[in-house]
């Protein structure tokens, strides 16, 4: 029905930047809110990021002036850029999509299957 394919989770060292980037595919009629959640281990998953179908977004306090979220509405697209990373930004980073299918014309979550992010200490 929906695939939601994350990409460009890396290690990188202290101080480096990562762009990760999630694609909608599939029976998708319109996407509304996007974003980029992740979970460190022995940690809840927390909102990192999101974006409103016109291009507004929220950042958590802890990435707000180093990460940026974007996206490509004609892509089905979101990205994050990260900079200056940290060891705390170490988790598994899932995509998150709001939308409606053709199956269903209810507004549904639908997430991604994550990708590891690593800032060694």
């Amino acid at each position: 029905q929906v695939q939601l394919v994350e990409s460009g989770g890396s290690l990188v060292q202290p101080g480096g930047s990562l762009r990760l980037s999630c694609a909608a595919s599939g029976s998708i009629v319109s996407v509304n809110a996007m974003g980029w959640y992740r979970q460190a281990p022995g940690k809840q998953r927390e909102l990192v990021a999101s974006i409103t179908s016109g291009g507004n977004t929220n950042y958590a306090d802890s990435v707000k002036g180093r990460f940026t979220i974007s996206r490509d509405n004609a892509k089905n697209t979101v990205y994050l850029q990260m900079n200056s990373l940290k060891p705390e930004d170490t988790a598994v980073y899932y995509c998150n999509a709001d939308l409606t299918t053709y199956y269903s014309s209810k507004l549904l979550g639908y997430w991604g299957q994550g990708t590891q992010v690593t800032v060694p200490q």
